[in-house]
Parts: structure tokens; sequence; C-alpha cells
């Protein structure tokens, strides 16, 4: 078996570090888990090709999201409508068949909500729910920090709106 270099056993140690991270990003722009692993794959593949230029100015983190969520943008264009039609209607059917949701269903059904958001509001709730600040959010997505803010308070407001309607559904 061939041994690895020093660049590729210091990737595959930042893989480790930030497998969940990529998770996360793959999570959130995929709901079937088949496409999910193909995202990740996909993230890995281009981190692998652009570690050697990573900038050290920046947090590894910030440059990880950066990464995931522009390979997961692209990777969104390119499914263009595939399964359209089955995955609405999955929802749909998800959606009336809930009566008394476990903790892991709102999980569920907030992965569902942001699932609808535009690609690049998916980027900002996932940044936020990981505690980034306004600023961390500016420099992955490249939006000011003002738009960032008011990007932020509307899918806030989005989000909530979804939670209310589900909770009239289950009531």
């Amino acid at each position: 078996m061939k041994e690895l270099s020093p660049q590729e056993n210091a990737f595959v140690e930042y893989l480790e570090s930030y497998k969940k991270l990529i998770a996360k990003v793959a999570r959130i722009y995929c709901q079937d888990s088949e496409d999910r692993k193909d995202l990740m794959q996909d993230i890995m593949l281009q981190l692998w090709k652009a570690y050697p230029r990573y900038d050290a100015s920046y947090a590894l983190s910030t440059w990880t999201y950066r990464v995931a969520i522009n390979v997961s943008i692209s990777f969104l264009r390119k499914a263009g409508s595939r399964d359209k039609t089955h995955h609405a209607y999955r929802q749909q059917n998800e959606w009336f068949q809930v009566e008394d949701p476990t903790t892991e269903e709102r999980l569920e059904y907030l992965y569902q909500f942001i699932e609808k958001l535009k690609p690049l509001d998916k980027a900002i709730i996932l940044l936020y729910l990981e505690g980034c600040n306004n600023k961390e959010i500016s420099r992955v997505t490249g939006l000011s920090t003002t738009n960032v803010s008011t990007r932020k308070q509307r899918i806030k407001e989005a989000l909530k709106q979804y939670f209310e309607t589900y909770q009239q559904i289950i009531s």
C-alpha cells in the first residue's frame, strides 16, 4: 500500500476535522440521501483541488464553508428540475402525515423548510444556525454585512411563518 505524502496526510486530517461541516452543508442542500452522498463527494473533490491554494488569512472553517456552499449551489444548478414533481409530492404527502412530532421530526421539518429557500439564503441560515456572526457570513457568501443582516431577518420571518403553519396543521 502506497504511503501518503505529507500534503495528502494533512488533507486527510483536515477532512476528518471538517467532515461534520461538509455533511451539514450537504444536508441543507440535498434531501435525497444518494444525491447528498454525491454532493459530499463533489465537495471533497473540490476541497482537494483547492487545498494547495488555501489562503491562511481566512479561517479554515470560513474557507471550507465557502467552497462547500459554492459547490452545493453549482450542484443544485446542474440538477435543475430533476425529480421536482416527485419531490413536491413527497413533501406534501409527508406534511399531512404528521401526528405527534418528536424533536427529530421537528428537525426534519426545519430541513424541509430550509430546503424551500433560495440557495444563497440556505447558506445564510446554515451559517447563522452554526453561530456565525454577520461579518463571518459576509466573508463566506461575498455579501455585504448589511445585506446579510437584511436577508437573515427575512429568512427568520419566513421560517417563523412555516412553523406557524406547521403548528396549525398538527393542532
